[in-house]
């Protein structure tokens, strides 16, 4: 079959689902977005709606509410939230279809194999961004930031993982096949948690408080603490850009996150609607790592 052919589905239509779904649509993929409620009335109303360099462009993309048992796809993109994984992985499970593609943080996949079996495949997305009244705004990750990241638990190269590759390829994403994907998903996890400092009570704090050298010598702090941490239990740091982050000075992270802290796009990922509705993903991760891994 050609690549073109396979069924796709995108089973979450938030900001990582929808970046997917449109990239696949505009390389002729046969690709289908699950959405619900207020999202669903947007897709079938206005199409995906998306910003292309400053000006807002429209995908209509195949959209349905529910999942039929005997609706069989190539591939299913669970692009969601660690916290909505367990819920999204348990409306899939009895759908006959083969492979299920997680892309999110976690911090092992015990669960999610009781429910859906050795059809997983774990994952983590090469792509970001806001939506913002309905409109999406998108970040692709680059040949040097790894971009789309997946592999087999077991670390085999499957005829699955090589059909996926080939998608991605075809679709112009790059991607890195990972041989350990657990000891990336919990590496990931130690530099993800430490954007708890952002959070305030009732959202996120605003720029300033947020650059603060007090702000951001907690978060310099906890990441070489927390990279640090994964080493000593003996899982590897991967990649070595992750690796890299721990050996970095506090003084040279905190450089790091004001730069970051100045690009507008960046403000938005990390303080902006998608920052704050991920705040539960985060606390819990943030606890199940200090459970696993603290020393």
């Amino acid at each position: 079959m050609n690549i073109k052919q396979k069924r796709i589905l995108i089973f979450g239509a938030g900001v990582v689902g929808s970046i997917y779904a449109l990239r696949f649509a505009q390389s002729g993929m046969d690709v289908t977005l699950l959405a619900r409620g207020k999202r669903l009335e947007e897709l079938k109303k206005d199409g995906l709606r998306y910003n292309d360099n400053g000006k807002i462009e429209c995908m209509v993309i195949k959209t349905i509410e529910k999942l039929e048992d005997d609706d069989i796809y190539d591939f299913i993109f669970v692009p969601v939230r660690y916290d909505q994984a367990e819920s999204a992985l348990n409306s899939i499970k009895n759908n006959h279809s083969k492979t299920i593609i997680t892309l999110t943080n976690t911090m092992g996949y015990d669960r999610w194999l009781e429910i859906v079996g050795d059809r997983l495949l774990p994952g983590f997305p090469g792509a970001g961004g806001d939506m913002k009244d309905g409109i999406l705004y998108a970040q692709f990750g680059s040949e040097k930031h790894q971009g789309t990241i997946f592999g087999e638990i077991n670390g085999q190269i499957t005829e699955r993982v090589k059909e996926l590759a080939k998608i991605l390829e075809a679709s112009n994403l790059h991607y890195e096949i990972q041989e350990n994907i657990t000891a990336f998903h919990i590496s990931h996890t130690a530099t993800a948690i430490v954007i708890k400092h952002f959070y305030t009570n009732t959202g996120m704090m605003d720029i300033e408080t947020a650059r603060s050298e007090n702000t951001l010598l907690k978060i310099a702090t906890e990441l070489r603490q927390n990279i640090h941490m994964v080493a000593q239990v003996g899982i590897p740091v991967i990649p070595p850009e992750t690796k890299s982050l721990g050996e970095m000075s506090e003084k040279d992270i905190i450089n790091m996150y004001r730069k970051m802290l100045s690009s507008e796009f960046t403000i938005d990922v990390l303080l902006g609607n998608h920052a704050v509705s991920a705040k539960k993903e985060i606390m819990q991760l943030d606890e199940i790592f200090n459970e696993k891994i603290r020393v």
